[in-house]
């Protein structure tokens, strides 16, 4: 699962948001009940894994000079829960990257 989020806050900004506000994440997931561990391996990627609802799901967010792509591996029992899953992720990644 893809999501393209277009920004003009430039590549700098964005890191300094998610930074900031990578800890909402979990709070994010349905459920209120998921943990969620994240890394820089390099200046424009953090990868994700979150642990929810039994299930363990790894992504990675991409951030770009106009865009931020947020990928995520969903396993085969949640696949059916895709197109909610997408709106989710679409609007809540609209807020962690909103005015801080």
């Amino acid at each position: 699962m893809r999501v393209t989020l277009p920004h003009d806050l430039g590549r700098e900004e964005v890191r300094r948001r998610l930074n900031a506000r990578s800890h909402e994440i979990g709070d994010m997931i349905p459920g209120g009940l998921a943990q969620v561990t994240s890394n820089w391996p390099t200046d424009d990627l953090m990868e994700l894994t979150i642990y929810a609802l039994g299930q363990t799901i790894t992504g990675d967010i991409e951030i770009y000079e106009t865009q931020v792509v947020i990928a995520f591996d969903l396993p085969p029992t949640l696949s059916f829960l895709r197109p909610m899953i997408e709106g989710a992720v679409r609007s809540n990644a609209t807020r962690l990257l909103g005015k801080s």
